[in-house]
């Protein structure tokens, strides 16, 4: 052990040749002695969540026995996701239907939902419970999400909730290789989060541009025919 330092008297946190590792102190009420109430510390020590890349995330599930849980929204999973995952999102579809989630879901569906796909949505407010529905708090649980933001977010989540066994890819399936994991679906998993007319924005930029080219070269081989085309003004 490397050393040990006390930031408060709820908590204690040390290092070690394992890695970090958090040690919590929760205060509970025994019995009462002549009036008196006795209080006595239960210490669980709690193993810091694992940020780890694809590579190690493959070992993970391997060797460790680790389950994926995919934390995205529906429409991210169905379009590419890791084969036997359990999907259990972060964020659902927000379908409520008071004025000001009405008014925010139209402004975002024709700007954000419309360029770059995504969906409206807010936080899933079953999604500790889901997670306890179908595993334990021993069970040693690999989050994966599009980016890696949600993923973390899901671990603290988690992490409150009594789990200690977590892990997170960096930066998401977008920086997944095609191949490292079976997957299922339309698309790679690094392609996944991609959806709306920025898919096509590189088409319409290469149509135009050879459009242009050919403008160029039809007027430059052939300025007689393009005068009678586009006649000066």
């Amino acid at each position: 052990m490397a050393g040990i330092v006390s930031p408060g008297p709820t908590a204690l946190y040390f290092t070690s040749n394992l890695g970090a590792r958090r040690l919590k102190a929760v205060s509970w009420s025994g019995k009462s002695v002549s009036g008196n109430v006795l209080r006595r510390r239960n210490l669980r020590i709690a193993a810091e969540v694992k940020f780890v890349n694809a590579e190690e995330a493959k070992k993970l599930i391997a060797a460790e026995g680790y389950k994926v849980v995919d934390v995205r929204d529906k429409t991210q999973f169905e379009r590419a996701h890791i084969k036997s995952c359990h999907h259990i999102p972060l964020f659902i579809f927000n379908e409520d239907n008071d004025l000001g989630t009405i008014i925010k879901r139209t402004v975002h569906n024709n700007f954000s939902g419309l360029f770059f796909g995504l969906p409206f949505t807010k936080l899933n407010p079953e999604f500790v419970k889901a997670v306890r529905n179908e595993f334990s708090q021993d069970s040693k649980l690999l989050l994966v999400c599009q980016e890696g933001l949600r993923s973390a977010a899901a671990a603290s989540r988690l992490e409150e909730a009594g789990y200690d066994n977590i892990a997170c890819v960096t930066s998401g399936l977008q920086s997944v290789k095609p191949g490292t994991f079976e997957s299922v679906g339309s698309t790679e998993l690094q392609n996944a989060g991609k959806a709306g007319l920025i898919t096509i924005q590189g088409k319409i930029s290469a149509v135009l541009g050879t459009v242009l080219v050919c403008a160029l070269l039809f007027i430059t081989f052939f300025p007689d025919q393009a005068e009678k085309l586009f006649p000066p003004s």
